[in-house]
């Protein structure tokens, strides 16, 4: 059983959508005991850094999400959700993240004829191996929709875009693995990141 973190973050209903895609039953959950269940777990969402944390703090769901990273349960961040593991936002001054990896959440720079938000298919190259894009090639596009991007260590980079900037799109460390982009939302070459991640076993 896959289950998705429920914090009221919108696009969730498509993530689940495209478990069910991949014939995997799914289990949309802020229950901590379903959580723990799980074989895999996924953090979804759009929405404002700071709102998310806040309603994070208010189901409690904060010590749980700790809780899956340390039992090695696969646990997989989605464009909100992976900027949720770092420590802190551009985009909420003096919030806390999760600190669950480290990195810093910054805006887009403005430029000339570059819209922010980011929104759109863009070009994945691959600076290490991931195993969320095994068997898939490099410069595959994926979706975006985003005005915030990642920059995190280079040691946990797997893939990456331009946009304006270098942007780190997916990052992986140890039974944590997230994406900037879109999976759900980025046709076949995003449910073949979801398949890749749901066959990858805890410890």
């Amino acid at each position: 059983m896959v289950a998705i973190i429920d914090y009221d973050a919108g696009n969730i209903k498509s993530v689940e959508k495209a478990i069910q895609a991949l014939g995997k039953e799914v289990i949309l959950t802020r229950d901590p005991e379903e959580i723990l269940k799980a074989s895999h777990v996924i953090l979804p969402g759009v929405g404002a850094f700071g709102d998310a944390m806040k309603r994070l703090q208010e189901y409690q769901l904060i010590p749980v999400i700790k809780q899956v990273i340390e039992k090695k349960i696969p646990f997989l961040g989605i464009c909100l959700g992976l900027q949720l593991l770092f420590e802190s936002s551009e985009e909420s001054p003096g919030v806390e993240g999760l600190g669950i990896l480290k990195g810093k959440i910054k805006r887009i720079p403005e430029a000339e004829g570059l819209k922010i938000p980011h929104i759109g298919w863009n070009a994945l190259s691959f600076p290490k191996n991931g195993k969320l894009f095994h068997n898939l090639e490099e410069m595959s596009y994926v979706y975006f929709v985003h005005s915030y991007y990642l920059e995190a260590g280079e040691d946990i980079v797997t893939a990456a875009c331009e946009y304006g900037t270098y942007i780190h799109a997916s990052v992986e460390k140890e039974n944590v693995f997230a994406c900037q982009f879109h999976p759900e939302k980025s046709s076949d070459v995003g449910l073949g990141i979801i398949k890749n991640f749901l066959e990858i076993t805890g410890e």
